[in-house]
Protein backbone atom coordinates (compact mmCIF):
# COMPACT_ATOMS: atom_id res chain seq x y z
CA UNK A 1 0.00 0.00 0.00
CA UNK A 2 1.27 3.44 -0.93
CA UNK A 3 1.81 5.76 2.04
CA UNK A 4 -0.67 8.56 2.64
CA UNK A 5 0.78 12.08 2.37
CA UNK A 6 -0.23 14.36 5.23
CA UNK A 7 0.80 17.96 4.51
CA UNK A 8 0.55 20.23 7.54
CA UNK A 9 0.48 23.98 7.03
CA UNK A 10 2.76 25.86 9.42
CA UNK A 11 2.11 29.31 7.97
CA UNK A 12 1.55 32.05 10.53
CA UNK A 13 -2.26 32.00 10.42
CA UNK A 14 -2.50 28.21 10.63
CA UNK A 15 0.14 28.04 13.36
CA UNK A 16 -1.60 30.66 15.53
CA UNK A 17 -5.07 29.14 15.03
CA UNK A 18 -4.05 25.69 16.24
CA UNK A 19 -1.60 24.30 13.74
CA UNK A 20 1.08 24.34 16.41
CA UNK A 21 -0.76 21.44 18.10
CA UNK A 22 -0.57 19.43 14.88
CA UNK A 23 3.17 19.08 15.44
CA UNK A 24 2.27 16.26 17.85
CA UNK A 25 0.41 14.24 15.20
CA UNK A 26 3.16 11.69 14.65
CA UNK A 27 3.65 11.18 18.39
CA UNK A 28 -0.09 10.70 18.98
CA UNK A 29 -0.63 8.22 16.14
CA UNK A 30 -0.50 4.55 16.90
CA UNK A 31 2.24 2.52 15.21
CA UNK A 32 -0.36 0.99 12.87
CA UNK A 33 -1.13 4.43 11.38
CA UNK A 34 2.33 5.95 11.73
CA UNK A 35 3.77 3.40 9.32
CA UNK A 36 1.16 4.25 6.68
CA UNK A 37 1.74 8.01 6.39
CA UNK A 38 4.32 10.56 5.32
CA UNK A 39 4.09 13.77 7.36
CA UNK A 40 5.17 16.73 5.24
CA UNK A 41 5.50 20.13 6.93
CA UNK A 42 4.69 23.07 4.66
CA UNK A 43 5.50 26.75 5.15
CA UNK A 44 2.10 27.67 3.73
CA UNK A 45 -0.57 25.84 1.77
CA UNK A 46 -2.01 29.17 0.54
CA UNK A 47 -5.60 28.35 1.52
CA UNK A 48 -6.32 31.15 4.00
CA UNK A 49 -7.75 33.53 1.42
CA UNK A 50 -9.84 30.96 -0.44
CA UNK A 51 -13.47 31.53 0.54
CA UNK A 52 -14.54 27.96 -0.16
CA UNK A 53 -12.73 26.70 2.94
CA UNK A 54 -13.86 27.37 6.49
CA UNK A 55 -10.96 28.28 8.71
CA UNK A 56 -7.32 27.56 9.43
CA UNK A 57 -5.45 25.49 10.36
CA UNK A 58 -5.30 23.50 7.14
CA UNK A 59 -3.97 20.04 6.40
CA UNK A 60 -3.97 18.09 3.15
CA UNK A 61 -4.44 14.33 3.38
CA UNK A 62 -3.64 12.81 -0.01
CA UNK A 63 -4.48 16.18 -1.56
CA UNK A 64 -7.86 16.49 0.18
CA UNK A 65 -8.17 19.55 2.39
CA UNK A 66 -9.07 19.32 6.05
CA UNK A 67 -10.00 22.77 7.31
CA UNK A 68 -10.32 23.73 10.97
CA UNK A 69 -7.89 20.85 11.40
CA UNK A 70 -7.33 19.19 14.73
CA UNK A 71 -5.43 16.03 15.52
CA UNK A 72 -8.73 14.16 15.81
CA UNK A 73 -10.07 15.42 12.46
CA UNK A 74 -6.81 14.59 10.69
CA UNK A 75 -6.71 11.08 12.18
CA UNK A 76 -10.32 10.53 11.08
CA UNK A 77 -9.40 11.61 7.54
CA UNK A 78 -6.35 9.33 7.50
CA UNK A 79 -8.51 6.40 8.61
CA UNK A 80 -11.08 7.14 5.90
CA UNK A 81 -8.28 7.17 3.29
CA UNK A 82 -7.07 3.79 4.53
CA UNK A 83 -10.57 2.32 4.37
CA UNK A 84 -11.07 3.35 0.72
Amino acid sequence: MKKIDVEICFGTTCFVLGGSQLQDLERVLGADLRDKINIIPRNCLGLCKDEKYNQAPYVKVNGQIVDTASIERVIDKIKSEIDE
